[in-house]
Formats: structure tokens, sequence, C-alpha cells
């Protein structure tokens, strides 16, 4: 029986709680995005609507005193902000690179001057899941303690991986990505199909903006996503844009967040800051790697203006 007093131990317990933790986000925005990919378009616009989520979501439950309420109306967010990105891009001779860059700017802008009035109050936060009663180490029991918004991504991980290979609106949404003409030669209608993929994606990044302020770091504030949206999108890259590789690629993001409290958790306060930056450093790492020439954009939807 290992000792659940010693500092490996205690390391290894508060790396699995934060990668739990840290993760939620990165995966509601990766599976979001890895389905608005699929449809053969791309959404930089994720980043804003992460931001309104949160902004959103924590202005709702405030007011309604419902974190659950607060949840779905960060959904709505991104419905709305997803059906904008796909309408607009559905227009001629508009790049859904540069409008999602636009949509970034114009979400967070809207969340930071609608948001000023709540970033004070305090919002009821999401409950947790004690999964770890029976636990005796205090550590074990706190690294047990799971948001129910994990398990649904976790759930939603598995949905979509077998419905994109199993069912007929995943394989038509794969069609669609891979080669329109043949889409369109079957009598798919390209337009509704990628509208709906983007605003089903914008349900998913609205939803893990609303945990970012109700569950953790559980506040409103304009610093609040860090990135994260961004993030994202090369964690679907990383993960060839397979649903399933989203779970585990955004627990190793989660991992690469938790690293600085971690270590703070059995006493290594020096270079605090610069474990902080593990995430960002990760995504660096990741694109390096993905840049060589047998690997660059290998599974990548054909449709997808990356590839193209």
């Amino acid at each position: 029986m290992p000792d659940m007093h010693s500092p490996l131990v205690v390391l290894l317990l508060s790396l699995f709680a934060g990668a739990i933790r840290v993760s939620t986000p990165y995966l509601f925005v990766s599976l979001g995005e890895c389905l608005t990919e699929k449809s053969g378009r791309v959404n930089l616009g994720l980043e804003g609507i992460l931001v309104s989520g949160a902004m959103s979501g924590y202005a709702a439950a405030y007011l309604s005193g419902s974190p659950w309420i607060g949840v779905i109306v960060a959904g709505g967010a991104g419905l709305v902000l997803g059906c904008l990105h796909g309408l607009v891009c559905s227009l001629p001779r508009v790049s859904d690179i540069a409008f999602g860059i636009a949509l970034m700017l114009l979400g967070t802008g809207l969340a930071f001057y609608l948001g000023k009035p709540f970033i004070e109050p305090q919002a009821p936060m999401l409950p947790s899941i004690d999964l770890g009663r029976w636990a005796a180490s205090s550590q074990l029991h706190n690294a047990l303690h799971i948001n129910p918004l994990f398990v649904i991504g976790v759930v939603l991980s598995f949905l979509l991986q077998w419905g994109l290979r199993n069912t007929r609106w995943g394989m038509t949404l794969r069609l669609v990505g891979e080669n329109a003409e043949s889409a369109r030669a079957m009598g798919y209608p390209l337009t509704r199909i990628r509208v709906a993929a983007t605003a089903v994606g914008g349900i998913f990044a609205g939803v893990g903006g609303a945990y970012l302020s109700l569950v953790y770091p559980g506040s409103w504030n304009e610093g609040l996503s860090s990135g994260q949206g961004l993030m994202a999108v090369a964690l679907v890259i990383y993960a060839r844009w397979q649903p399933l590789r989203c779970l585990w690629a955004a627990l190793l993001f989660g991992a690469a967040g938790a690293l600085g409290p971690a270590l703070q958790s059995i006493g290594v306060t020096s270079g605090y800051y610069l474990y902080n930056a593990a995430p960002y450093v990760l995504t660096l790492i990741i694109m390096i790697i993905n840049c060589r020439p047998d690997r660059t954009l290998a599974g990548a939807p054909g449709e997808l203006s990356l590839t193209r």
C-alpha cells in the first residue's frame, strides 16, 4: 500500500485532479471544433465564443440563482455565434479563417462590455460529484471530486466517435468535409450541414466557457480564458480530428496546465509562473512535431481550408 502522504503520491494525485479540472474546457471546445472541421470549415472564433459563454453563463446563473440555467444560456450564446460564423462563411468569397478572427474579436469585445456589471457579484457554482467518500486520504478524496460537465464531455467523446463512424448523419458530415462535389451530386445540402455543424460546435464551446466561470476558476473576469479557445484548434490537429483522441489530448493539456499547482502542493514554489506556461509550450511543441512533412495535416478533411 503506497504512502498517501509521500510527495510523489501527492504530486500524482494533484496532477490527476488537476488534469480533470483543467481539461474540461479544452474537451468541449475541441469536440466542437472537431465537428466543425469534419464539415470542411475552420472556426478560429472559438476564443470569442468561449469567453462569451463564460460571461453569459455567469450572468444567467447570478440572475436566476441556478448554475444549470447558466450552462444552458452559455450554450445558447455559443449557438448564436456559431450560427453567425456558419451563415457568414457560406457567402461567396468569405474566408472562414478571416471571419473566425473577426468573430473572436467580436465575441470577446461583447463579453468584456456586457460583463462589466458581473465582475464583482458571486454567482452560484456548479456542484461536483463526490466519488471519494470512501477514501481515507484527504488528497485522494479531493482528487475524486469530479464535475458533471466533465462526465458529460467524456460521454460525448465516445458518442461522437461512434456516431461519426456508424450513423448516417456522421457519414454524411464526413462526406461533406471530404468531398463537397460528391456530396452535392448525391443531393446533400452542403450549406445547411456546415451551418448546423458550426452551430453545434458553438454550443460546445459556449458550455466550455460556462465551466470556466461556474466551476474552475469559478468567477467572471476579462482574463478568464487565457487563449484556451485558440489552443483547442491545435489540440484538434494533434488529435487527428478524432473525438476520442480529443479526450486524451484534452487531459494531456489539462495535466500541463495543472503542473504548477501540483508542484506547489508538494512545496516546489520556485519557477511557479514558468510551470504555468506549460500548456503554451506544449502547444508549440505539438505544432512543431506536426509540421513534419510526413505528418502535416494527416487525416484532415479534404475540404478543410487549411489543406487547400
